[in-house]
């Protein structure tokens, strides 16, 4: 019987150590990584007696950068924000662009009310607020035995 080592994630299982170093500090690095991962917002999804809510996590945006959207029964939450800035320093002069955006799309059920609609954006969250319909609203009543 013979016994093989598997490398199950180790760092060090590669050709060169020297390697993983590079290539790991390279892919780990803040400027690559915000630009290689797509980021798309943490959603919470909720039901009480009377709405749905969708608490959409988003900081650092304003809430002028989205755009809800209604199509049949699909809500649609994109973003996108653009920004430059210029640093004129020493006869040189230095641009940077920033630019992000994403789409979410959530389909609401038939008991969505479509004309009541409400959205806030609050301290980087976006507060979405839908109605339901009257007749989808739960009804409790006591039921007395005979």
């Amino acid at each position: 019987m013979t016994l093989v080592k598997f490398a199950n994630g180790n760092k060090g299982a590669s050709v060169s150590p020297f390697l993983n170093d590079v290539f790991g500090s390279f892919f780990n690095d803040a400027y690559v990584s915000d630009r290689l991962v797509s980021r798309v917002p943490a959603v919470n999804i909720a039901e009480t007696e009377n709405h749905y809510h969708i608490e959409l996590a988003a900081p650092g945006l304003s809430k002028e950068d989205f755009k809800l959207n209604l199509e049949k029964d699909v809500l649609t939450i994109s973003a996108e924000t653009k920004s430059e800035s210029t640093d004129e320093n020493k006869k040189y002069n230095r641009k940077e662009y920033s630019y992000s955006s994403f789409v979410r799309s959530f389909t609401l059920p038939e008991t969505a009310d479509h004309a009541n609609i409400e959205a806030e954006y609050n301290n980087g969250v976006l507060k979405i607020n839908v109605a339901k319909k009257e007749e989808a609203k739960i009804v409790n009543r006591e039921i007395s035995v005979k």
